[in-house]
């Protein structure tokens, strides 16, 4: 059987639906249903259930004076988001290249989604015996470095919130699943400024990080250098990855314009 092509796969009216939001765009600040429908050569019920369906979600918005349609702020937030993530990944990737010839374990940076954390980028180690990288791939927050470092900064409300409502999966023998003793640690992170994954994830191995803040202070992602239980003891951990994982997360914060 021959493989479709992608553009078989397209769905029209999400096609539409984008078509509608890219006439937006340089000095176009609003537009009517009419000239909105002359422009997409479409009816303009079509058109209307269009609109009703962005504006809904928060991508379109409608000006009660003018009556016309303009970008919602949304669309704002997803620009603002991509702009924060390739903002991350430029000003991060020196510097864990630097971080891994100093420690030569694989390290990454990853951020807080949806109260699980996604790995944006890595540079591995060189060694044979090594951690595999999982760029993109979504792990819990609860029982990872880089996700406990986040969610430890968040308010008791959130926390609840986030949490899962029901019991917290261990995924070894090493996670901590009792609620209390969870917040009881993500309140020693706040006051160490940086997390452990003791073996909670992965049997066999460990992981450190260090939040990154962005200028307007508020943490944006962390970095993890992660490897083995047998090369990474706690001593070693403590006395070495601990300040390397601390200094390069103050590195990239101070480049995204974080001040003390």
């Amino acid at each position: 059987m021959a493989k479709k092509e992608k553009s078989e796969y397209l769905i029209q009216s999400v096609s539409h639906a984008l078509d509608l939001l890219e006439q937006f765009h340089d000095e176009v600040d609003e537009l009517g249903v009419t000239e909105l429908s002359k422009r997409l050569k479409l009816h303009k019920n079509n058109v209307f259930r269009l609109l009703a369906t962005l504006e809904s979600r928060g991508y379109i918005e409608q000006n009660k004076v003018t009556e016309n349609y303009r970008l919602g702020l949304k669309t704002l937030e997803l620009g603002q988001t991509f702009v924060r993530q390739m903002g991350l990944l430029r000003q991060s990737r020196p510097v864990l290249e630097a971080l891994v010839r100093e420690c030569n374990e694989t390290s990454y940076v990853a951020i807080l989604k949806d109260f699980h954390i996604i790995y944006l980028d890595v540079v591995e180690t060189d060694l044979t015996v090594r951690v595999v990288p999982r760029v993109g791939s979504r792990l819990p927050a609860y029982c990872t470095a880089a996700g406990k470092v986040q969610i430890a900064y968040m308010s008791e409300e959130d926390l609840e919130q986030y949490l899962p409502t029901k019991d917290i999966k261990a995924m070894t023998p090493n996670t901590i699943i009792d609620r209390d003793q969870l917040k009881k640690q993500l309140r020693r992170v706040v006051e160490d400024g940086y997390a452990i994954d003791d073996e909670e994830l992965d049997v066999g191995v460990r992981c450190v990080s260090a939040p990154i803040r962005d200028y307007t202070r508020r943490i944006i992602g962390a970095v993890s250098i992660s490897g083995p239980s047998m090369r990474l003891s706690l001593e070693r951990i403590d006395k070495e990855l601990v300040p390397l994982a601390k200094r390069a997360a103050e590195e990239i914060s101070a480049k995204l314009g974080f001040h003390k």
